[in-house]
């Protein structure tokens, strides 16, 4: 499979930068550049708690400020699983970190919230219903990250100082050469460009009132995600409700969490957010899934033209291993 993508720099003033990208891009596939920003960290505390999709099982999240170069990570039964790819599990419809025999589950819609919004740095605190479990999921909300993105400025944000009270820049990486993962006929592409932005498709021949969609979107300002990404819900085939549960999968799975499609009936809780509502919210999963690039408090979704197909969570973070710099 080949891609090819033409970048061209249409304003004067990117001329510097475009010098700066192709100058690197002639020795490395990624390289990790200052994006002119200072790392951030929430500006207080903010608590959660809701039912998880897949156990059903209530569990309460508790987000808290963090020091420059700490980065994202999670506490759980008094151990820390880093929020990155290197402890990403492969799982079905999720993606999941473990670590040290723990499990934390679907965890790419709190972690969308906090890449987009640009919480660098955050301890993420979870407790699961029962003392004795060994794995853990965030709660699902209405299915969307809209309930995330909402504490997350509720309480604000800060910059970040780390131990000796100084600020960090942030750092992001760049794609200089394409870079893919495929799988039949999916696909996860990164291709080097002077912005980010994500182009998602999605096929569904056999469910018409879905069929075949694309969403292009770009971070344009700090508000773009709350707006056109964030409220788009989790969806799913009705009939695949029953298989999946057969699985031991979408326990918690209700009307209220997910919008659920008919092949024949179309879709069976509407109204829907927005026409291509299935398509963005594959772009909000995306981005989760590419936050686990980061670390020490850098950015996770690369500078790149990132073009996804009929992907999921598996090829989501396969492309996160690719982009990752040792």
């Amino acid at each position: 499979m080949r891609f090819y993508v033409t970048v061209k720099a249409t304003k004067p003033s990117s001329l510097s930068s475009w010098m700066r990208f192709s100058s690197v891009a002639a020795t490395s596939t990624i390289s990790l550049n200052p994006s002119g920003r200072l790392q951030q960290t929430l500006a207080e505390s903010v608590e959660l708690k809701g039912k998880a999709l897949h156990s059903g099982k209530i569990s309460t999240v508790k987000l808290l400020p963090e020091i420059a170069g700490a980065g994202r990570y999670f506490e759980f039964r008094s151990r820390f699983i880093p929020a990155s790819i290197e402890f990403a599990q492969e799982s079905p419809l999720c993606t999941t970190l473990f670590k040290d025999e723990l499990k934390i589950r679907t965890v790419e819609h709190l972690l969308s919230a906090l890449e987009a919004k640009g919480v660098d740095n955050c301890r993420i605190q979870i407790e699961s219903e029962s003392s004795d479990d060994r794995e853990v999921e965030v709660p699902i909300f209405d299915g969307s990250a809209k309930e995330w993105v909402d504490a997350i400025e509720e309480v604000g944000i800060n910059v970040a100082q780390n131990h000796v009270s100084e600020t960090v820049e942030k750092m992001v990486a760049h794609v200089n050469k394409p870079v893919y993962v495929c799988k039949n006929d999916s696909f996860v592409a990164a291709f080097p460009a002077l912005e980010t932005r994500i182009t998602c498709g999605i096929d569904f021949p056999q469910v018409p009132a879905i069929g075949c969609q694309w969403f292009s979107w770009r971070p344009v300002h700090d508000s773009c995600f709350a707006k056109d990404i964030a409220p788009s819900r989790t969806f799913c085939v009705y009939e695949e409700v029953e298989r999946m549960r057969e699985a031991g999968l979408i326990k918690g799975g209700s009307l209220d969490n997910a919008i659920v499609c008919s092949a024949e009936h179309g879709w069976m809780n509407p109204p829907l957010r927005f026409d291509n509502e299935a398509c963005r919210h594959k772009i909000l999963d995306l981005i989760g899934d590419l936050s686990l690039v980061s670390r020490g408090g850098n950015g996770g979704l690369p500078v790149a033209h990132i073009i996804a197909f009929k992907a999921g969570h598996a090829l989501h973070t396969d492309l996160a291993r690719h982009l990752t710099i040792d």
